[in-house]
Formats: C-alpha cells, sequence, structure tokens
C-alpha cells in the first residue's frame, strides 16, 4: 500500500515537469503517465498534459478511442489562433480521468496540424502563462512528441525541469548531447528557472551486458543518470492496453516499486516533513 500525504494547509509552489526525448520509442508517455499516477496516488493533485498529436497519454489515462473530448490541447491552441477579446480560461481543458487527484488536457490528432501556424506567429510562451493561472494542482507533468518542434519549444518555456528517457541503446546515447545542448539553448533563452533534472534509464536488462555497460560509460562521462533504472517488463504492454497505469493495475509488481522509488528521490526535497498515513487512493 502507497503512503498517502494529507497534509495540503501548506500550499507548495507548482512543480512543473517535461519528459522530452527526440528519439522516438524511448517511453516518455509511460514515464509521464506513471510518474503522474504514483504522484495522484500519494494524494497530490496532479495534471498531465499531452502535447504529442499521438494522443498516447491521453489513451493511456482515459482509454482507446477518446479523440472526442470537448475542449482539448488542440482546441486551446487553436483559440490562440483567433482574435478574440475574451478566451476561455485554461480550466476548461483539464479533463478528470477516472483516477482520485489525477486531470489531464488531453490531445488531439488535429495538433499537428497547427504546428506552422503557431510557430509563425510566436506563440511559444502562451503555454507558460496559461500554467501561471492555476493553483489547484501540486504536479503537472507535459508529454512531448518525438521532435524539437513548437510544441516542446513551448512545454520547456512552461517548465521548471526536463527529464529525459533513456532506452539503453547506442543510437539514443549519441543523440543525449544534442538534446541537452537544445535544452540548455532553450534554458539560457527563454527560461532561466529551467533545469535537466535527471536522465531516467528505461527498459533495462539486469542480466545483459551490454545496458549495464552503456549506463556506467554515461555516468562516467558526467551524464545526470538517475540512479533507479526502469525494468524491461512486459506488463507495461498490458498496462497500456488496459489504460491502467501500474501504481493501478498491479501495485506490488517489480516496475510499479520502481516508479515509486523514482518518484520519491525525485520529490524528496518538496515532500519531506510532510505528515504519512497508510492507503491506496484510486
Amino acid at each position: 500500500m502507497f503512503p498517502v500525504f494529507r497534509d495540503r494547509k501548506e500550499k507548495i509552489k507548482i512543480i512543473r515537469r517535461v519528459i522530452f526525448n527526440q528519439k522516438g520509442g524511448v517511453g516518455k508517455t509511460t514515464i509521464t503517465c506513471n510518474l503522474a499516477a504514483i504522484s495522484a496516488v500519494y494524494g497530490k493533485k496532479t495534471l498531465v498534459i499531452d502535447l504529442d498529436q499521438q494522443c498516447n497519454s491521453t489513451h493511456y489515462l482515459l482509454g482507446r478511442g477518446t479523440n472526442d473530448e470537448e475542449y482539448t490541447i488542440s482546441d486551446y491552441f487553436e483559440e490562440l489562433l483567433r482574435i478574440k477579446f475574451r478566451r476561455k480560461n485554461f480550466d476548461t481543458y483539464i479533463h478528470k480521468t477516472p483516477f482520485s487527484n489525477l486531470h489531464i488536457i488531453p490531445s488531439h490528432p488535429d495538433l499537428g496540424d497547427l504546428h506552422g501556424k503557431l510557430e509563425t506567429r510566436y506563440k511559444m510562451f502562451k503555454l507558460r502563462d496559461s500554467l501561471d493561472s492555476l493553483t489547484q494542482f501540486d504536479y503537472i507533468y507535459i508529454d512531448t512528441p518525438p521532435a524539437l518542434n513548437f510544441f516542446t519549444r513551448s512545454a520547456l518555456i512552461a517548465s521548471d525541469s526536463c527529464l529525459i528517457p533513456f532506452d539503453c541503446d547506442s543510437f539514443s546515447r549519441s543523440a543525449l548531447y544534442s538534446l541537452m545542448e537544445n535544452v540548455n539553448e532553450i534554458q539560457q533563452d527563454h527560461n532561466s528557472n529551467l533545469e535537466i533534472e535527471g536522465i531516467i534509464v528505461n527498459q533495462f536488462q539486469q542480466r545483459a551486458k551490454f545496458p549495464a555497460k552503456i549506463v556506467s560509460e554515461m555516468i562516467a562521462d558526467g551524464l545526470p543518470v538517475i540512479d533507479t533504472y526502469l525494468s524491461s517488463s512486459i506488463k507495461i504492454r498490458e498496462s497500456h492496453d488496459k489504460a491502467l497505469p501500474m501504481a493501478y493495475m498491479d501495485a506490488r509488481h517489480k516496475l510499479t516499486r520502481q516508479f515509486e522509488e523514482l518518484y520519491c528521490k525525485l520529490n524528496s526535497s518538496s515532500d519531506k516533513n510532510k505528515n504519512t498515513s497508510k492507503g491506496k487512493s484510486r
């Protein structure tokens, strides 16, 4: 059973994290939704923002066939392109999930059609401004497309930190350096508060020599590898298929415990000194 933090009298700063890697298939959605789920189970008011037109986070938290919601992130950006004196409150785009404390701003396949128009109109700071209006959440997790485009830049500008998924592949490793340079450029030019919080090793096979070798070399190179590695497991595919993050599908599974350990390491400073009680929230 997870401990649930009950003491919400003292309001803390909303933590905004973007999960980003320009390479596809490294586990951005899996990490985004499972960290958010752990956060929600711990009693934290949590929001996921899906900025990927593939809508994977949307499907993971709301189920398949959920591209017809009224007011998606696509609607939000489309409204930015219109000349309006009064715009919808940003809360309009937030939807409840089936899980306590966990909310989402869903994506839509039409999002990709807006990219060029938004980029030419220089709307990259609008998401940050809209997130500044939110006060009801403890944590915000932003899932991004596998590209450094308008939506990813908007997320990096709007966030406090960047988590980088890594899938123990040599091509992924060589791309890490340019990725980190891109994040640092955003930090220098647009968001001085942005930091690379760490690299999350995903799909780690403990008994295989190559993953251990490549991770050891990254650590030797001084890369900020977080020392909780997420195991490779067929269970995560079942989790995707059932639209149940691991904390809800199998709280005792090894991978669930790894997500919990990762969450605790990332949030130890903001969550310390909080009163706890036992219990699981759904």
